[in-house]
């Protein structure tokens, strides 16, 4: 499912509520650093010329939606950074933060600015600067076993692992809410599971090192590209929340 929008819906998110969608990716391809397996768009798609939307595209249909959104009486609870890949991959990720402010503030300013990022970006200080403008900073963290990491998003550079991205992590003293997807399956006879307690102490005491205010774990929610995964249950999910809460972290369960 790919998004042929810059801004798309609103739709309701069972972890935002009324979401509009903010897509900084071309409109029929999907661009990734991470090509995860569960991935709701599908797998990357192996284009090299897709032409990605400038900051003045992306301001004026921003600014088009939300005047559309003004005259029919809708108000978006978020504005969320999502979409047909990886957004803090745009170019000019840290200005388009600043026109999306600049626009909720004049049309909704109620609304919270959210960004779902992937964290592979985080080596890059304009990226850092601009997540550090949104309300809600949502960085995935899938598994702190290199391993699991691999089989499940699939990081497209060699050099992405698991200790680089908590050290990055740590760059935000705890201001960021952590995202976890857990799931169990195979993938080209692999099998994945990062439910087990061997998965979850790892994942704990990752969480330790980066000290998030939020943490959000949830379980598949719709079609995936590998069809062999399986969605973990709520009273499962709220197991591993009650693990992580016994060592003081805030954590939300969507199922």
């Amino acid at each position: 499912m790919l998004f042929n929008q810059i801004a798309y819906g609103p739709i309701h998110s069972r972890r935002f509520g009324c979401s509009l969608g903010i897509n900084l990716m071309p409109a029929d391809v999907k661009i990734c650093t991470f090509n995860c397996i569960y991935c709701e768009c599908g797998f990357n798609t192996k284009v090299h010329n897709a032409r990605i939307p400038s900051r003045d595209e992306i301001r004026n249909a921003l600014e088009s939606k939300l005047e559309e959104l003004k005259a029919q009486g809708i108000c978006p609870d978020v504005l969320t950074f999502s979409g047909n890949g990886e957004p803090t991959l745009h170019p000019d990720f840290d200005s388009v933060m600043d026109d999306t402010i600049d626009l909720r503030n004049r049309y909704f300013p109620q609304a919270k600015v959210t960004v779902l990022t992937n964290s592979t970006q985080l080596h890059r200080p304009e990226v850092i600067r601009g997540l550090l403008k949104a309300d809600n900073r949502l960085l995935k963290f899938d598994s702190a076993v290199e391993r699991t990491m691999r089989l499940i998003d699939q990081p497209v550079s060699k050099n992405f692992t698991v200790v680089k991205l908590i050290e990055y992590l740590q760059h935000f003293n705890g201001n960021l809410t952590i995202q976890t997807i857990f799931l169990r399956g195979s993938y080209l006879g692999n099998n994945i599971d990062n439910t087990t307690p061997e998965e979850i102490s790892a994942w704990i005491d990752a969480l330790k090192q980066i000290r998030p205010k939020n943490v959000m774990i949830y379980a598949i929610d719709r079609a995936t590209p590998v069809r062999e995964l399986e969605k973990i249950n709520k009273t499962e999910l709220e197991c591993i929340a009650g693990l992580a809460r016994k060592e003081g972290f805030e954590v939300s369960v969507a199922s």
